[in-house]
């Protein structure tokens, strides 16, 4: 899915939006343009802002500052029936004297559509979420999976043109979580709905979505496709929020951190410091004359690969290696950067540095 652009009117627009609770910021100036289609990740730890913001959307919340446009239209002072949105939290539940078709068919049928529409409808949802065969059974006989589905199910039955997801996969096991990742993400594609997802855990935003907008304490701190993501965090936060294992961060001092590292032509930090930025994948074997100095402390052999976790210039970091024979807790290796893998920091703001 490509961003918004120029030529482009977008499907969703958050404009300038803060949310105050009893004198506390919730949300700061939040701006966002989403493109017709999109599956735009809201990544972040509790607290900072993701459900706020998908309630204010909702209308479940009134911002205090700011507007929320769809399509053309500003539904800032709309109710939540007249905005054209559906809402799954992670702890959506079914009504459970009613059968699971009755579930999906419910908004439907508030809407006084009639029998067959509801039936017609109930079955394309149910089909496209894989649960037909389950119409017929009470909630409490589904798995969590099926339940979810069949959450998702009733919310996409009322043909929104927003969806959004509040940590759907929250209460799934590890395997569901990983199954229903997937199946989510094929299913929202063929409906070419406009999907906001909320979640703390990285893996389901970047696996998942056309662009993540990571939050922290309620601002957004940067919106990017994945890999950009990756490979070119804008700030601490983002590059030690990303990855897994994280981004290894070492705090340098300038200009003797730099020249240790051969690093080049970095724009001047603010502090006299700098914070470079690694992945553990992209450091690999070297020689003592090709690399620097590593204390290895913890070994773990995964099979498809080795994460050693140790030290270097007096700092944790850590280290995913196709193998690593000679590495022994409290052995010394050398290690390198692969080229253009590193990220340089401003130590006092935080903020990536060109380079």
């Amino acid at each position: 899915m490509v961003p918004p652009g120029p030529l482009t009117m977008p499907a969703v627009v958050i404009d300038h939006v803060s949310k105050t609770f009893r004198g506390v910021s919730a949300l700061h100036q939040i701006t966002l343009e989403m493109a017709k289609g999109e599956f735009l990740a809201l990544l972040g730890p509790s607290g900072c802002g993701k459900s706020t913001l998908l309630r204010i959307i909702a209308g479940l919340e009134r911002q205090s500052t700011g507007r929320v446009l769809i399509g053309r239209s500003d539904v800032s002072r709309l109710p939540t029936y007249d905005r054209g949105v559906a809402m799954v939290f992670h702890d959506d539940s079914m009504f459970p004297h009613m059968t699971l078709g009755e579930n999906i068919g419910f908004g439907l049928r508030i809407a006084r559509f009639t029998t067959a529409q509801i039936k017609r409808r109930v079955e394309q949802v149910a089909a496209l979420l894989q649960i037909e065969s389950s119409l017929d059974h009470r909630p409490e006989t589904l798995s969590g999976g099926e339940r979810l589905r069949a959450a998702i199910a009733r919310a996409l039955a009322v043909e929104p043109s927003v969806l959004l997801l509040d940590e759907p996969l929250l209460h799934l096991d590890p395997l569901e979580r990983l199954e229903m990742r997937a199946e989510l993400k094929s299913c929202l594609a063929r409906t070419g709905i406009t999907t906001f997802y909320a979640t703390n855990d990285q893996a389901e935003a970047m696996g998942m979505a056309d662009r993540v907008a990571v939050m922290q304490a309620g601002h957004i701190m940067q919106v990017a496709t994945p890999g950009e993501l990756y490979r070119h965090p804008a700030c601490r936060f983002v590059a030690g929020l990303v990855g897994a294992p994280p981004m290894n961060l070492l705090t340098l001092d300038a200009p003797i951190g730099i020249v240790w590292l051969g690093a080049l032509n970095l724009a001047a930090p603010a502090s006299g410091a700098v914070v470079l930025g690694i992945r553990p994948e992209d450091l690999v074997l070297a020689t003592p004359d090709t690399g620097f100095a590593f204390r290895v402390r913890v070994v773990e052999q995964l099979g498809s690969h080795v994460i050693l976790t140790g030290e270097t210039v007096g700092q944790k970091m850590r280290v995913v290696l196709p193998e690593a024979p000679d590495a022994r807790p409290g052995s010394e290796i050398h290690l390198r950067p692969l080229p253009g893998r590193m990220v340089w920091m401003d130590a006092e703001t935080g903020v990536a540095l060109a380079a």
